[in-house]
């Protein structure tokens, strides 16, 4: 039996594994269900000769006693001295939201399409490195070099307490790791070669509390934040959809800069559920608003940080007692991989065989754990590919194709065999 058709072969058990995967509620925030995958992750491996390690990302931004941040890495030694491919999933998943009409947690098959929250993004893809890694094996059991595979936290959340601490710890050092392949949904057919920048900050306008029935004796911090985003609607969002990239970002609307609002309050704090009253009547002295920006690799991150200081420059100049903060969330820098890497290749080289085409090189809009890949663990021989429509993560009625993630297994089975010096074997 080849290696194309011992993936065929296990059709059925990729269909199980992925919706055993769904059925793992693991939400995030706040982070719930991880140690539970991971020990199904372990058992499963272990039966699948690879050598198991649980790693609790202890100190890490998110992990508490409440809320472990809990990672498992497998590794599978060859017979022969040789480079090691790791594939990396994210095991955590976003909130449901609403407008489903299946299951959310179900795992429901229905015309060769399997449901739920992270099937797509991205349990679906982890089934499939699996299935492609256990196929390689039993084919080419004399294979060189070494296989590993992660299930790693909080990615959906920067990555902090999974990828980020593994690589700070050493795991993704290119003398144990020298190509990393991420099963994001980019499409059977693309190669991900990176991603664009993100700069996270939290903008404060200041005021005066008063009582509501005479807010001339305070000064309204939301007004001051109304008159942010009106400087901002005048001038940062023109000047920003005029900024272009060379990356081959998708989708095209993403090939410009982007400013997201990301949340906005002022006043007072949102009551709980079960309160019934009326709020105070008190002119708000703070309003807050996290903005999330995605730069290109074009740009300088002090660049992206200076346009939102004018802009807020430019509103105090007009305020009388405009008074303003801004703070640091998190940044992180674009990414992108060489076309000619050795990842790249293999890759691209699988799926002009496996599917017949030419691949496309794209850039994700939005990062994924590739930047901590690179830039703490400086391993720059890293992608992107999986199976999966990327327009489907985060959606109601999520969804993954069987077809799809056997055909990606394939382009993975055979990347792996020309990476791991199988050469002359089908």
């Amino acid at each position: 039996m080849d290696l194309n058709e011992a993936i065929d072969a296990r059709r059925d058990d990729l269909i199980a594994l992925t919706q055993d995967l769904i059925r793992m509620p693991t939400l995030n925030p706040p982070g719930i269900g991880y140690l539970e995958i991971c020990e199904f992750l372990r058992n499963r491996l272990t039966r699948s000769g690879f050598e198991v390690t649980l790693v609790r990302a202890e100190g890490a931004l998110g992990d508490s006693d409440k809320y472990p941040r809990w990672n498992v890495v497998a590794r599978k030694e060859g017979t022969r001295k040789g480079e090691c491919v790791h594939f990396n999933s994210h095991t955590d998943v976003v909130e449901v939201g609403h407008g489903w009409t299946k299951d959310p947690f179900g795992g429901e098959l229905e015309d060769g399409k399997v449901y739920g929250r992270g099937a797509c993004d991205m349990k679906g893809g982890l089934a499939t490195s699996i299935i492609a890694a256990e196929a390689f094996i039993a084919t080419y059991p004399d294979f060189a070099g070494a296989i590993e595979i992660s299930g790693t936290a909080d990615e959906e959340s920067g990555g902090f307490g999974g990828v980020a601490y593994l690589a700070e710890k050493g795991w993704f050092d290119p003398t144990r790791v020298q190509h990393v392949i991420i099963p994001e949904p980019l499409h059977k057919d693309r190669v991900c070669l990176g991603h664009r920048g993100v700069w996270w900050a939290e903008i404060e306008t200041k005021g005066r509390i008063a009582h509501g029935s005479m807010p001339f004796l305070g000064d309204c911090a939301v007004r001051h934040m109304g008159a942010v985003v009106a400087e901002m609607e005048d001038s940062l969002f023109p000047a920003l959809a005029q900024k272009r990239t060379a990356m081959p970002v998708i989708p095209e609307g993403a090939k410009q800069s982007t400013l997201n609002i990301n949340s906005f309050h002022g006043g007072a704090a949102v009551p709980e559920e079960d309160y019934t009253g009326l709020p105070a009547p008190c002119v708000p002295d703070r309003a807050s608003m996290i903005i999330d920006r995605r730069f290109l690799m074009e740009e300088a991150i002090a660049d992206v940080k200076g346009e939102m200081h004018d802009v807020l420059e430019r509103v105090a100049a007009r305020r009388e007692g405009f008074d303003y903060s801004v703070s640091d969330m998190f940044e992180v820098l674009p990414s992108m991989t060489e076309r000619d890497a050795p990842v790249v290749t293999a890759v691209s080289d699988a799926i002009r065989d496996i599917l017949g085409k030419e691949p496309d090189y794209v850039v994700s809009p939005g990062t994924y754990d590739q930047k901590h890949i690179d830039r703490i663990g400086r391993l720059k021989n890293c992608i992107a590919y999986g199976p999966g429509v990327l327009d489907l993560a985060h959606q109601p009625d999520e969804w993954i194709g069987v077809d799809d993630m056997l055909d990606s297994a394939k382009v993975m089975g055979q990347a792996l065999r020309v990476l791991l010096d199988c050469a002359g074997a089908k």
